[in-house]
């Protein structure tokens, strides 16, 4: 596969091209951009996949909702469903997608909803009686046609798109030149002990894309924040209770291999579904299978898929995004920008 995407390189620059043109002329105003009377907070990467984007919408939401109505707007990957979908309690995460699902499950006070025409499910959630105050979009640093007021850039610790290429040679949906749009970057899935001098090396590899011309601090180091309990629907459990209990642990998401580490035991096994899998009957009887009466230990999107499964001793292990340090500037940022936006409106 390696050997796949080096010879693709020529399609890479191409592809690279295409963007970059693309944003020239929404730069330039020759593509048209849309703006709206509200804080709107995009948050997303330049990569395909695996960032832990969920988990930052989530930490938006924790900083925001006590002091303001939030919405949360995605495209809802991979749902069965088409147009604007604005989450009722007979949503499902066949209708929404998992990750909208997953975030109206665990925060039902805010307004969730999906479409893939971003600028529509704006103006839907506007004309609501009963309107947001502030919309978080996920997965949205590409989608040129609105133009959000503040831009969060997600890039992994060990997958800096400074390091990486475009599609097909690498996993950039754009040239790393896009990263000159973030108001702030964000290296995710770090070390929860990540030193000073290897967040200065990371600062020094990414110094071209951050913006110089201010005080406001522009780069922040983030990490995977594990729950010490699983849960289902009924019950919880202490993770270093059945940490050395025989478990299947499955996971249908970008990259499990964290998860799996976090959790895993010699005598585990573990199972490995594609990103956003939709669990078919026949899924279900090999994973029951597998489990053998074990413990069956998944991610918290994936619970949400499997929730209404028939699957005996189902669990779900949650995270959470924490920052290796200065959490009070970054949130001093948001809560700056929506303060001052809600004020001049």
């Amino acid at each position: 596969m390696k050997f796949l995407r080096k010879i693709l390189f020529p399609f890479s620059i191409l592809y690279g091209l295409i963007t970059s043109i693309r944003n020239f002329l929404f730069d330039k105003g020759i593509l048209k951009s849309y703006s709206f009377d509200i804080p709107i907070i995009a948050v997303g990467n330049l990569s395909v996949g695996g960032t832990g984007k969920t988990p930052q919408i989530e930490y938006l939401i924790r900083l925001l909702s006590p002091n303001y109505k939030l919405a949360t707007l995605s495209r809802g990957y991979k749902r069965k469903s088409e147009g604007f979908v604005l989450a009722n309690e007979n949503s499902t995460a066949e209708i929404l997608g998992d990750e909208p699902f997953q975030i109206h499950q665990k925060f039902p006070e805010i307004k969730v909803a999906v479409e893939a025409n971003r600028k529509n499910g704006i103006e839907q959630l506007l004309s609501l009686e009963d309107k947001p105050d502030v919309i978080l979009l996920d997965d949205a640093f590409q989608h040129r046609k609105v133009k959000a007021g503040f831009y969060i850039l997600l890039t992994a610790y060990d997958d800096l798109f400074c390091d990486d290429y475009t599609l097909p040679t690498g996993n950039l949906r754009e040239s790393r030149n896009g990263a000159n749009r973030a108001d702030v970057i964000i290296v995710t899935k770090c070390p929860k002990d990540l030193s000073e001098i290897a967040q200065e090396n990371i600062r020094r590899k990414l110094r071209l894309f951050l913006r110089q011309n201010d005080n406001i601090e522009r780069l922040f180091f983030s990490y995977i924040d594990y729950d010490d309990k699983v849960y289902n629907e009924l019950e919880s459990k202490k993770v270093e209770e059945i940490k050395h209990e025989a478990k299947l642990l499955l996971a249908g998401i970008a990259k499990p291999e964290p998860f799996f580490g976090y959790l895993q035991a010699e005598k585990d096994e573990t199972l490995v579904y594609p990103d956003h899998h939709f669990f078919t009957e026949k899924d279900l009887i090999e994973i029951q299978n597998r489990a053998n009466n074990k413990l069956i230990i998944t991610t918290e999107k994936d619970y949400v898929r499997l929730k209404n499964s028939n699957l005996k001793s189902l669990f779900y292990l949650p995270i959470k995004s924490s920052f290796v340090a200065n959490s009070d500037n970054f949130d001093k940022n948001i809560t700056n920008y929506v303060g001052t936006s809600t004020r001049n409106r």
